[in-house]
Formats: C-alpha cells, structure tokens, sequence
C-alpha cells in the first residue's frame, strides 16, 4: 500500500512538473551573434560584447520582459543554430534576402546597408572591372557572397574569391598584401577602415544594396509580434535613434 502512494504520488509531482514547463511562458531569449562583426557585435578590450545591435537588442528584452542572453556562433552555420533551437534570434547585420526567407521569419527592415569593396589606399583598383585576375575575399555564408555571386561577369573574372571565417581575417589579409579586394558590409567596413586611417579605400562601385533585420524560427509568430511591437515603440519614441547616435555619429536606423 505505501508503495502504492509513493508511487501515486509521484505521479502527481511529475504532472505538476509538466504542467508548471508548459505554462510557463518564455524568460529569456538567446540572441546569436558573430562576435567579430563591428560595430554590429564585437568583444571589447574587456572582452565583453557590445555593439549597435547588442544594444537594440538589450532595449528590446527590457520592454518584453525577458532576459537576453548573447551566445556567439559561426555564422556560416547560422540557420542550423536557430532551426536547432540553440538560439532563439539571429540579430547581428541579419541581411534580409529571399533565399533566407525560406527557413527564416523576419522583423521588418530597421537599418539599410550596401556590400562595398574595399582596397589598400595605394591600390591600382579603382572599379569593378579592375578586379579581373585578381584575389577577392568575402567572409563565407555572409550577404557578400550572395551578392558577388548575382554579378556573375564580375565574379568569373576574378582570380578565386576567397572565403574568410569573419571580416576582420579578410581585411587582416588585405593589408598584408594576400588579397587585393574585400567585399564587405559597408556598415562594417567604414567602422573597421575609419579606426586606421589612410589604409584602405573604397570603390564608389558596389555589389548592390540591402536591408538588416532580426531573423526568428519560422513557427516563432507570437515572439516575432512582441519584438516587432518593441522594436517600432523603440523607433517611435527615439530610443533607437539615440542608440544610432552613439554608435553611427547619426540616426540611421530605417
């Protein structure tokens, strides 16, 4: 008999225990980011990750209520990592195409972006035409791929496009000479070249231009109207241009 209520009343406990995980509603959400991607998301020199949209992101979870927690992944593996619910939002320089529309549900655009290509300042490269023979990097499962990829005449004149884990390692190799371009997010870009002054130019030719936002799991309809509400309610009353204003000089939020 006392085993018999022992037992009843375990079962009892584990149905609470279900009950009380599927009532509750969601505390936290995890935002992933590439952590080398100024000034988007980036480490800090104490190491911490800071960043335009880690900042948006902070307000966001602030007026929804719940904790946000950063988790850096590889970016090339992105999808995997929020299909696989190992994050619950991709919200870093999230370019907005109609291949990623297929596995991804996302905000409204907030910010405007074009893929520049950028060259050392004493380069011969002065437009597209001139990267015909040469070595290009981009960094790999990035927009800046994509977008080389929709100019096939300009890619196939190409020497190789070399592909780079994060924009920093290819603008590294840009500078000692191993490329002779980079195709990068002009938001990152102007960032990284304004911090070292006289070595690198930008073409006035592109790869085309784009639009930001915050990518969610396609079955994420009910968070997607939360954060979407947030985040106008943060355009509205100027909390996102204030943010814009720290990090860009300038309201640039779209």
């Amino acid at each position: 008999m006392k085993k018999l209520i022992a037992f009843l009343m375990m079962l009892v406990l584990a149905g609470l225990l279900v009950a009380g995980c599927g009532g509750a509603e969601k505390k936290k959400i995890v935002v992933g980011l590439d952590d080398n991607f100024p000034p988007m998301g980036f480490r800090d020199d104490k190491n911490n990750i800071v960043g335009f949209d880690v900042d948006m992101a902070k307000e966001a979870g602030k007026r929804l209520g719940m904790e946000v927690e950063f988790k850096p992944i590889d970016w090339n593996s992105k999808e995997a990592e929020l299909n696989g619910k190992r994050v619950d939002v991709l919200w870093n320089g999230l370019t907005i195409t109609e291949k990623r529309k297929e596995n991804i549900l996302f905000t409204n655009a907030y910010m405007e972006n074009r893929q520049i290509i950028v060259v050392a300042a004493n380069s011969p490269i002065k437009q597209k035409t001139d990267l015909a023979g040469k070595v290009v990097g981009a960094q790999e499962g990035s927009s800046s791929i994509e977008a080389i990829e929709k100019d096939a005449a300009t890619m196939k004149s190409f020497k190789e496009l070399k592909k780079f884990s994060d924009n920093v390692a290819a603008l590294m190799d840009l500078k000692t000479g191993r490329l002779d371009a980079v195709v990068v997010d002009e938001i990152v870009g102007r960032y990284y070249i304004a911090k070292k002054p006289g070595e690198y130019s930008i073409l006035t030719e592109n790869f085309g231009s784009e639009e930001y936002g915050v990518g969610l799991r396609k079955d994420d309809k009910e968070l997607l109207a939360k954060l979407q509400k947030a985040m106008d309610e943060m355009k509205k009353d100027g909390t996102a241009a204030k943010i814009s204003k720290q990090w860009f000089g300038d309201d640039i939020v779209k």
